[in-house]
């Protein structure tokens, strides 16, 4: 199978009801799409569509491994990825005018003549979105074997809680805290 046709499903000849597919993806899959925020990616998506008459209804489940860059001290940490997403794909005479009307974005329209449905910007999304917000280890694990201690102890000196002068013009402010 060619690399481009590799993450096309051509749902016309399937049966009705459910059809699994598993993606592999690592580096190689990521780099295509740019620059990303983690390296060393070794995910594991399996995929069911459910075929019905005039819909489709994909689930992911994204697993696997990334190593990204810490929110705190800048070292590279790994993250286990676990996730689940869901799209209602429905087939319709107007597609392009029912993607642009509609504000769920669990729902997708295709042609009622298309016969393939390209899943690779929705694997590569949902990778994505399965990482946290924010990237750091926890504060147990903080000043641990993967970070980066200088960046830690530099932090710490600027900390403005530690480090505050207290000037007295501020002292009657105090009391309104509390209220």
């Amino acid at each position: 199978m060619s690399h481009r046709r590799e993450f096309e499903i051509a749902f016309v000849g399937l049966k009705p009801g459910v059809h699994e597919y598993v993606y592999d993806l690592d580096d190689k899959f990521f780099a295509e799409f740019g620059e990303q925020d983690f390296n060393n990616a070794h995910t594991h998506v399996s995929m069911t569509l459910d075929k019905h008459t005039s819909f489709l209804i994909l689930k992911f489940e994204v697993g696997g491994k990334v190593e990204t860059a810490c929110d705190r001290c800048g070292n590279n940490i790994p993250f286990e990825l676990w996730d689940e997403f869901e799209i209602l794909v429905k087939m319709v005479e107007n597609p392009e005018e029912m993607n642009e009307e509609e504000g769920d974005p669990d729902v997708y329209y295709i042609s009622r003549t298309e016969s393939h449905i390209d899943v690779k910007g929705w694997l590569y999304e949902f990778v994505n979105l399965s990482l946290p917000m924010q990237k750091m280890c926890s504060e147990e694990e903080m000043g641990g074997p993967m970070c980066n201690k200088e960046v830690l102890e530099k932090l710490k000196k600027l900390n403005p809680a530690e480090n505050e002068i207290k000037n007295p013009i501020w002292k009657g402010l105090d009391k309104l805290k509390d209220n």
